[in-house]
């Protein structure tokens, strides 16, 4: 097993601090990254990186040795530093805006000494007092909630629509669908054939939505990702399933 071969001893070399695995805690210290937690899964195939408040969180298969896991980290290391540069809160100010397929947001100067927030039609406008001091930090956390309402209530409308659209077009069937404000995956199926969405599917360019949705369907039929999944998918997507898995891969949010 991966983890019990590293009970004994810590490891140590110029980049790594130390790893440490036990039945509670799978650490594994990074001196430029910071922490990993690592997990094994029998379900997993690859090794999956996913960083999310200052933690880089790794699923790996079943017998995945700590040689495996520090190549794998050595190979990934731009890729993972852009990403934890990524998730630092984005400054919010009269140049910020959202303008995604399907979601549009901007903010205006309006003549009032108050805050607005009006959202129609998929488009969110935050009206700003002349005087607004956007160095506030209450204010940034007050931008911050707003925005993720709007992008709620939005995904909560579009999704589970455009979800029974496309199941139906390609006679494939769920139990339930919800929206959630995931930031770690954009979506899940359950083995009950429940579907999770993020609303931050909505910042992603309409084909990639569409993608998402796909891959979920899918997996009411293959619920893993061998041949049979991919074969499904490509069959669903004119061919372009893993060109479009690459694609949702590089693709970055601003918010």
């Amino acid at each position: 097993m991966f983890f019990g071969r590293f009970l004994k001893n810590s490891f140590i070399c110029p980049v790594i601090l130390y790893v440490k695995y036990d039945s509670v805690k799978r650490e594994f210290v990074d001196m430029e990254l910071g922490l990993f937690w690592v997990t094994e899964n029998s379900r997993a195939r690859r090794l999956t990186f996913r960083t999310k408040n200052d933690v880089i969180y790794v699923t790996v298969p079943l017998g995945t040795s700590i040689g495996e896991l520090k190549n794998a980290i050595e190979k990934l290391r731009p890729k993972l530093k852009s990403a934890q540069v990524n998730q630092a809160q984005t400054f919010i100010d009269l140049n910020f805006k959202i303008d995604a397929d399907l979601f549009k947001l901007d903010l205006v100067v309006g003549e009032r000494k108050r805050f607005l927030s009006h959202t129609e039609a998929g488009h969110t406008r935050i009206i700003c007092p002349p005087d607004a001091d956007f160095n506030n930090a209450e204010l940034q956390a007050w931008f911050y909630k707003v925005i993720l309402e709007a992008l709620r209530k939005n995904a909560k409308a579009v999704l589970p629509s455009r979800l029974s659209m496309l199941a139906q077009l390609h006679n494939l069937s769920y139990e339930s669908v919800s929206v959630n404000s995931s930031k770690g995956r954009w979506g899940s199926c359950s083995a009950r054939k429940t579907i999770n969405l993020s609303c931050y599917l909505l910042l992603l360019p309409s084909h990639l939505i569409d993608y998402v949705l796909l891959h979920e369907l899918s997996h009411t039929r293959e619920m893993n990702h061998g041949d049979g999944f991919w074969r499904l998918l490509d069959d669903l997507t004119n061919g372009n399933a893993k060109m479009l898995r690459n694609e949702l891969r590089q693709f970055r949010i601003n918010f």
